[in-house]
């Protein structure tokens, strides 16, 4: 089987019979007995995601309880391409240029979900590994369905005498089969990472991508972050080809990660943008194939699909090292230990720079980032993507408030609090750091709504004049790339 450059793009099949369904949101609180007679199938409760047929979502459409309804596509492997002009090799140099090489990787501890194809569990990786989870019904037999295996043994084959070993060895390893249609399914994407995500924290590894946003993809994704888990996804491989934007890599907060070769470079066909994170080795990677696509049982192979599994490892052993950590430290901390390799600093190509594991384990434990995700209404009103909301910073009968937090124009461009404006007070807010802050009305009648008052010098003013309180948003953007900034909320007559 020939080397190739794995390369996972978003398609619309019409005509395949999955590509009749559509992907349906409800409203809040209505239209669940709806769908149910639709004959609909619920695929996320908490989001209030479910499949219906086309005459199912006209019938949900007249009753008025669609929020989001739009075709369910495929993500299928794009056509096998020539290898990368990188130099490949037959051996794990992978794991030298990591530092895993001279370390004792722990035992089983924090999780780690590959949703992708199925899982090989025949193949002499994968029979018998302890701590392997089949989260739904593993399929491997069609052609476009090696890809989860090869991802899977990056992370987590064993240490057992026979083939390759992984970066996290011992690693409590859950599959979820997204390719119920022998090909990537974005419904069943979905219900991984909600499945992953309901499971508890945990480190969710997304190897595929497409260049249309997909408002369902991206809230799954948001679940999963709010949940406490760590989201690792490929940056893409389209360097080649003008880097087009793609997702769920795009999203915020998501560790997105590049491809670097073994010269220590990042790889050419590794795409650029201002997602990226960090990289970690992607050319001439050693995997397991199942048994009924390659009868050795092992390719080598280029991609970012296969830099992001490393990474995803690496982020479970150090999770697993430091428990103390939560997801947003976690985030920040495999970014700042990474190792430049190009220009000084941030850039494109190299993110922060190289995945490196003893750094990790190491570095000093950054802030916690509150309340994330916080970059829109719906993400912190109760009733809206998530059922409880966000606290608000200040209350009746609380009126100070004080808070560390962090932002980043990629994986952070907003944070949003709620807090409480009294009658005929006056609210101050001020912020240290380079912060853009605006106080915005609570119910946004248009998607750029007229500021209550705009910060200067830090530090904004606003009296409420009617004789009922009400809460107001407080909106900081970073004025710099990166920014830690602490706010100071008071109330007061004058």
């Amino acid at each position: 089987m020939a080397r190739r450059l794995i390369i996972v793009t978003a398609l619309l099949l019409a005509s395949a019979a999955p590509g009749r369904a559509e992907l349906v949101q409800l409203k809040h609180g209505s239209g669940n007995a709806l769908a149910r007679r639709a004959g609909g199938t619920e695929l996320v409760p908490e989001l209030r995601i479910w499949r219906v047929d086309a005459a199912g979502v006209a019938r949900l459409r007249r009753a008025g309880v669609v929020a989001v309804a739009e075709p369910e596509r495929l993500l299928p492997k794009a056509a096998r391409s020539a290898a990368a002009t990188d130099p490949l090799v037959p051996t794990e140099w992978w794991r030298s240029a990591i530092g895993a090489a001279t370390l004792d990787a722990p035992g089983p501890g924090k999780p780690i979900t590959v949703v992708d194809s199925g899982l090989d569990i025949t193949h002499p990786e994968f029979a018998g590994r302890p701590n392997t989870i089949l989260m739904n019904k593993q399929t491997t037999t069609a052609d476009e369905e090696d890809h989860g295996t090869e991802v899977a043994s990056v992370i987590g084959a064993p240490n057992n005498g026979v083939g390759i070993v992984g970066v996290y060895p011992d690693a409590v390893l859950r599959a979820w089969d997204a390719s119920p249609f022998g090909i990537l399914n974005e419904g069943a994407a979905i219900q991984g990472i909600a499945e992953a995500a309901r499971e508890g924290p945990g480190v969710i590894n997304l190897s595929f991508g497409g260049e249309d946003a997909d408002p369902l993809l991206e809230d799954a994704v948001m679940f999963a972050f709010r949940s406490g888990s760590l989201v690792v996804a490929a940056a893409g491989n389209e360097g080649l080809e003008g880097s087009p934007k793609g997702y769920p890599a795009a999203y915020p907060h998501v560790l997105t990660v590049g491809a670097s070769s073994q010269s220590g470079r990042v790889a050419s066909f590794s795409t650029l943008a201002p997602t990226v994170d960090l990289v970690a080795p992607g050319v001439g990677i050693p995997v397991a194939e199942p048994l009924a696509q390659e009868p050795s049982g092992y390719l080598e192979v280029p991609g970012t699909s296969f830099s992001s599994p490393i990474v995803a490892g690496a982020a479970a052993w150090v999770w697993t090292e430091r428990p103390d950590l939560d997801n947003t430290q976690l985030f920040e901390l495999m970014r700042r230990s990474a190792v430049d390799i190009g220009q000084r600093g941030f850039d494109n190509a190299s993110g922060y720079g190289m995945l490196n594991l003893p750094n990790a384990l190491a570095s000093r434990t950054p802030r916690g980032d509150v309340q994330e995700p916080n970059e829109h209404p719906a993400e912190i009103e109760p009733h809206g993507l998530f059922p409880t909301g966000t606290a608000p910073l200040t209350r009746p009968g609380h009126l100070t408030a004080f808070l560390q937090a962090h932002l980043d124009r990629s994986e952070d461009p907003v944070d949003l609090y709620r807090t409480w404006a009294p009658p005929h007070e006056v609210l101050r807010i001020r912020a240290i750091g380079a912060v853009r802050m605006r106080l915005l009305p609570r119910f946004q009648r248009t998607r750029a709504p007229k500021p209550l008052a705009v910060g200067k010098h830090g530090a904004v003013a606003y009296r409420n004049a009617a004789s009922h309180g009400s809460f107001v948003y407080i909106e900081l953007r970073p004025a710099t790339r990166t920014v830690e900034y602490t706010l100071h909320i008071t109330a007061a007559r004058r």
